[in-house]
């Protein structure tokens, strides 16, 4: 039997069958989780093969659901796919060993764009776990802030952070947690490392966590201490947080993510400082951290109802600041929605 999502895959694959080895592709199919393991998925339904590893807690867990679960490894897999003669695979998840390999006995065509299709709509389900996610983000971030001393490490700060999250529910982190003290922050995707805390510094912390794999992503930006010496910092935060409000009144159903990005960059533009705001406005966010749509200066991507996306604008001037705030959003009947309710995005000096 095949589900609506299932069919619609399926006949926009153009494939006699669609093949996956992809952990997150697999989770998204059969709403099971493994290192290892094939999704099969044709005109009779969709089957998960399992090794020993998985197999019992497959069978648990996709008791009831329309998922057949069948014992064995690839072999098994390759049996199972007898008499197909055109595979749909993920292009852009598929190694090149198994493509050389698969290309022996079928046609091949990339089934990814019709996953993606599918993947950029989020099912109340889905949307209830980035909503889970980003709960359990927002008050690990309002537990830690008591708890953030001078003299911590950036790592000090980001472990008891993400200690935080698994305490409150969650199964890991989204992505390595950036934590930047004072002038670090003016790099984007900043390793975070052991630079310590002092009276006055910047902190810039982008975190999120997964709730059965599903993402959350958060950024805050804040003082740690007022020193008398960040009249320039809380200006340019004001704009930012102004920027980034923008978007969320203005960004509609059917605007492009272009647009979208324009009204964060050209808001940022008014004060002469679109020149530091140095990546694209949002990202698509689900099973993966970064996925679509896209809200950059040249994505033609529609963005409608059911979507999910991030909201950061930034600025980052080179060895002297860097400011973001970001919030994941979702579109609901044509406007923009924040997950985010818990935290605050004025400028929060501890």
């Amino acid at each position: 039997m095949l589900t609506e999502k299932w069919h619609r895959i399926y006949e926009n694959s153009h494939a006699d069958a669609v093949y996956l080895e992809c952990d997150f592709l697999r989770r998204y199919l059969t709403g099971f989780y493994s290192t290892d393991g094939y999704v099969i998925l044709d005109e009779s339904g969709c089957k998960f093969v399992a090794d020993p590893r998985y197999f019992e807690a497959a069978e648990k867990k996709l008791k009831g659901s329309a998922v057949e679960v069948v014992a064995g490894s690839r072999p098994q897999a390759m049996e199972l796919l007898a008499g197909k003669h055109t595979l749909g695979i993920p292009y852009p998840f598929t190694d090149a060993a198994t493509f050389e390999s698969l290309k022996k006995s079928f046609e091949l065509v990339d089934c990814m764009p019709a996953l993606r299709d599918a993947m950029l709509y989020k099912s109340d389900g889905e949307l209830a776990l980035i909503q889970r996610a980003c709960e359990i983000a927002e008050d690990a971030f309002l537990q830690l802030l008591p708890a953030i001393k001078e003299g911590m490490t950036e790592n000090e700060v980001a472990a008891l952070l993400e200690y935080n999250m698994r305490r409150g529910g969650a199964s890991g982190t989204s992505f390595d947690t950036i934590c930047a003290f004072g002038a670090n922050g003016s790099v984007p995707h900043y390793e975070t490392g052991n630079v310590r805390l002092k009276f006055g510094d910047p902190v810039l912390i982008d975190f999120g966590c997964k709730v059965e794999g599903y993402c959350s992503d958060i950024t805050r930006t804040f003082l740690f201490g007022d020193d008398g010496k960040h009249a320039e910092f809380q200006k340019a935060y004001d704009i930012v947080l102004a920027a980034h409000n923008a978007v969320r009144e203005e960004l509609v159903a059917g605007m492009t993510g272009k647009e979208g990005d324009a009204i964060a960059r050209n808001y940022l533009a008014k004060f002469g400082l679109d020149p530091y705001f140095t990546h694209s406005l949002g990202h698509g966010i689900g099973l993966q951290i970064h996925e679509y749509p896209t809200l950059s200066p040249r994505s033609e991507q529609v963005i409608g109802d059911r979507m999910v996306f991030s909201d950061e604008p930034g600025v980052y001037i080179a060895g002297k600041l860097g400011i973001r705030i970001e919030d994941s959003m979702y579109m609901k009947d044509g406007r923009t929605h924040s997950f985010m309710g818990k935290t605050q995005k004025n400028l929060l000096v501890l």
